[in-house]
Formats: structure tokens, sequence, C-alpha cells
């Protein structure tokens, strides 16, 4: 019986961390989920470099915000959600944040905007008016 119940937890445990796990996504995969939609998209970087052009559809979070945590609470927990900044480094920061936050569906674009803008995909440009 001992067994049983240990081996039971082991299988639940290694089914909560593989879904806790950040899933990479390439640029094609993340305009898929766009058109699909129900997802939300998030850049991680700073007002400045988000003012230099953003993917369609995201909403501007700078990972070195004070109040980065607090902005990040208000998103959908249930809901996936596209997490990029410029190459990657804050946005696979940002998912572990994400993750202790207890989102359950993350995915990190690959390359970050600079492998967007790379592919030649549509970037935004906000109104500086």
């Amino acid at each position: 019986m001992k067994l049983y119940v240990f081996l039971l937890i082991v299988v639940l445990s290694c089914k909560q961390s593989v879904q806790q796990e950040t899933k990479v996504i390439s640029p094609n995969e993340v305009q898929t989920y766009l058109q699909k939609g129900d997802i939300q998209l998030v850049d991680v970087r700073t007002p400045e470099e988000y003012k230099d052009g953003f993917i369609a559809k995201a909403i501007n979070i700078d990972f070195f915000s004070p109040t980065f945590l607090e902005e990040i609470s208000k998103l959908d927990k249930e809901k996936p959600i596209i997490l990029y900044c410029k190459k990657g480094g804050r946005s696979a920061k940002s998912a572990k944040q994400l993750h202790d936050a207890g989102f359950i569906e993350i995915y990190d674009l690959e390359g970050g905007f600079t492998n967007w803008k790379d592919k030649g995909l549509d970037v935004m440009i906000p109104d500086t008016k």
C-alpha cells in the first residue's frame, strides 16, 4: 500500500511539473495562436523598446518595473499567455514568475522580438500623437 501511495505521489508530481513547463514557440506558431484568438500576448520589454515596435495585440508590461508582479496578476491565469522580450532572456525570467503566480499555460517566443522582425513579420508602431 505504501508503494502505491508513493507511486501515485510521484506520478502526480511529474504531471504537475510537466504542466508548469514553459513551451518555447516559433514566430509562426505565435501567429497561429494569435489567429485562433483567446490568448494573452505580453511584451515584457521596456516602454522605450516597445515604442520602437511591437507585435499586434501585445500589451506592454515592463519586466524591470517595480509593479511587474502587480500588473501580471491582473491577467487571466486560466487563459494561455505568450511572452516575448527582445531576444528571450527577460521573457524566460518572466515565465518563471508567472508559473510561481499560478499561471497554467505559458509560451515564450523563440528569439524574442528580434527573431519576429528578422522573419519579416508584421510590426506595429505606436501612435505618438
